[in-house]
């Protein structure tokens, strides 16, 4: 079976023990994707967000299992999450999981095309109005950032700078446009 990881975020500059076979390849199924998680650390992360996000390319590596349970595993540790978290679409033994049915409808368009008999992801939620009780905007997001202390600011911005050049979402313009992610 071969397997695929999609990555669109520090996934891809710091796998970390992820096992991984090769590099990230681009053009991957195109996503809505915004950066409208608060993270632990108080990032703002890129997620799939179907209400908030613009359609991006992502990227993707082989996994080195041949069982999407293992592969399941392998993201789930990477990411400190639970396989909740984790998508998934097992074309060959016609399993899904995703938080938005969309999302796996698409991935199975892109595996028909592209050839993977599966495919993972991080599938963690937007959580922005629950960590900050604001609804997202990118405005909100914005006001968050400069919000921070100038270390946790810098941090944030960091991980949106380092995200590959496609993830190229309405914050990440408004962030390049003010000049934020020049200093």
């Amino acid at each position: 079976m071969n397997i695929v990881i999609l990555g669109w975020g520090s996934l891809i500059w710091d796998p970390r023990e992820l096992p991984k076979e090769g590099t990230w390849q681009t053009e991957g199924p195109r996503l809505p994707l915004e950066f409208s998680r608060v993270s632990k650390d108080c990032r703002l992360t890129a997620v799939i967000d179907p209400t908030d996000g613009e359609r991006c390319s992502t990227r993707f590596v082989m996994s080195p299992r041949a069982d999407i349970d293992d592969t399941i595993r392998d993201l789930r540790d990477r990411e400190g999450t639970s396989s909740k978290w984790i998508g998934f679409v097992d074309l060959e033994a016609g399993n899904d999981n995703a938080q938005f049915s969309t999302i796996c409808r698409r991935i199975k368009s892109w595996c028909a095309r592209e050839g993977p008999d599966g495919v993972v992801w991080t599938d963690l939620p937007p959580n922005f109005k629950d960590q900050t009780g604001k609804e997202y905007t990118v405005t909100a997001a914005v006001a968050y950032l400069e919000g921070l202390p100038k270390t946790g600011r810098e941090v944030a911005l960091r991980y949106i700078r380092n995200a590959p050049d496609e993830v190229n979402t309405p914050l990440r313009r408004a962030l390049k446009d003010s000049g934020l992610l020049a200093r």
